[in-house]
């Protein structure tokens, strides 16, 4: 059935969760590096959706499900609950949407991909600008408020910021209930760290991370386009990605990745 089966689940879905597994336990793309953050996410989305859509039978095929669930079996790999305390689950959430609610199921899915009931550290990357308009307090608080609802459930033990400039991050910090506990600046934008933004971070406890992510991790027309590609003749402009979360987990005493993956969800737009 393979290709025809999860056309006709997609057109009759109203939400697809996609999700990566392990990619370091995954074949087909060790071979080949990823030049920029933006193509690893579209690789992973292709041989993912490719991957499930060969699997897709004629029995699953007469379901009508309106949660599309699409991984691939042998990638996906829980925590084991003996590890748990070696082991550190880090995020970063980039929301597409502006619903800020999205954040809630992110976290969920990301914690029952694992096995796990909290996350360890979520950064959040809100869903960019207007083009003119600048990047403010009033814009990431309902984001804030929601990470903020998820520590205070213990779903998320730290919270961190993305490219936020000192003056920004200083009114996050000022406002915030729970403290921002890291921001990660984009290396592209700048070759050193800011001097003002050291040493408020240095006298706050505030870690200061480094990243190479665009600002626009994946865009609507570019998971349109893979959709396409992958499982052709689908209807993929009627799906739009909401958010799109990068988890890793890394061993505490050694430092090294243990697994790393993506969580994906879109909605169908059918007007």
């Amino acid at each position: 059935m393979g290709t025809d089966g999860a056309r006709a689940l997609l057109e009759r879905a109203t939400t697809l969760t996609l999700q990566t597994g392990n990619l370091l336990n995954w074949g087909c793309l060790r071979k080949k590096c990823p030049a920029t953050p933006s193509e690893e996410v579209r690789d992973c989305i292709q041989k993912t959706l490719t991957e499930w859509s060969s699997k897709v039978g004629p029995s699953l095929n007469q379901e009508i499900v309106e949660v599309l669930e699409c991984s691939v079996a042998q990638a996906i790999e829980k925590i084991n609950p003996e590890e748990r305390d070696e082991l550190k689950v880090s995020a970063k959430l980039f929301l597409i949407g502006s619903n800020s609610s999205w954040i809630r199921d992110a976290v969920d899915l990301a914690c029952s991909a694992l096995g796990v009931t909290q996350l360890d550290s979520v950064i959040i990357a809100p869903p960019p600008v207007e083009d003119g308009t600048s990047l403010s307090l009033e814009y990431l608080q309902p984001y804030w408020q929601e990470l903020e609802n998820l520590v205070q459930n213990k779903k998320i033990a730290a919270i961190g910021t993305s490219d936020l400039d000192k003056t920004l991050l200083e009114q996050l910090y000022l406002w915030a209930q729970v403290k921002p506990s890291s921001n990660q600046v984009n290396l592209a934008s700048c070759c050193v760290m800011p001097p003002d933004l050291t040493a408020f971070a240095k006298e706050f406890d505030i870690q200061l991370l480094t990243h190479n992510d665009p600002k626009e991790l994946l865009c609507e027309a570019s998971f349109q386009e893979v959709l396409q590609e992958s499982i052709q003749n689908t209807k993929a402009h009627e799906w739009i990605p909401l958010w799109l979360l990068r988890y890793s987990v890394i061993v505490k005493s050694r430092g090294i990745i243990k697994s790393k993956g993506y969580i994906i969800q879109a909605k169908r737009n059918v007007s």
